[in-house]
C-alpha cells in the first residue's frame, strides 16, 4: 500500500503545502512532517553562516526515490520528499517531506527513516558560508 507520490531534486524553493497536498488521501489518519532549514549557525564556525550552497551527484534524484520508497513500503505510507540544490540563504527549506499513513506510530516512522537515510546515503553536499565568506564543505564522506 505504501507509495512515493514525490521524490524530487530542485533548483526552486520548495513548500510544505505542495507536499502536504501530495500525501493528501482519505485512506490515511494520520500525517506527519519535516523541514530542514538553512540556520543562521553551526558548531564548526567561526562566525554567523550567511547561505549553504548545496551541489549533487547525477544519481542524487534516484537514490532519493529509493529511500522513500523502502520507508513506504515498510511502513505503508504515502512519501512526498523534496531536496534543493543550489544557493540558499538562511531561513531557506533545504528539505520537505510529508508522510502519510492509517496510524500515527508509521507516519512518524516513516518520517524519520527517510530524513536518516537521506543523512546517510543521499550524494548531495553543501559548502557552507560565512558572513565573512569563509567557506567549508559539509557532509563529504558522509
Amino acid at each position: 500500500m505504501g507509495e512515493v507520490r514525490r521524490a524530487a531534486l530542485s533548483a526552486d524553493p520548495i513548500a510544505l503545502e505542495d507536499h502536504l497536498a501530495a500525501v493528501d488521501d482519505p485512506r490515511m489518519g494520520a500525517e506527519t512532517s519535516f523541514v530542514g532549514r538553512v540556520r543562521d549557525h553551526d558548531p564548526d564556525a567561526t562566525g554567523a553562516v550567511a547561505a549553504l550552497e548545496y551541489t549533487s551527484h547525477p544519481d542524487a534524484e534516484r537514490i532519493l526515490g529509493e529511500i522513500a520508497a523502502r520507508a513506504a513500503e515498510r511502513t505503508g505510507s504515502l512519501v512526498a520528499v523534496s531536496h534543493r540544490i543550489g544557493r540558499l540563504a538562511v531561513g531557506d527549506a533545504a528539505v520537505v517531506i510529508a508522510v502519510a499513513s492509517p496510524h500515527r506510530a508509521e507516519a512518524f516512522d516513516a518520517c524519520r527513516a527517510v530524513i536518516e537515510d537521506i543523512k546517510r546515503e543521499l550524494p548531495v553536499w553543501k559548502r557552507q558560508i560565512e558572513a565573512d565568506g569563509t567557506t567549508a564543505w559539509k557532509g563529504i564522506g558522509g
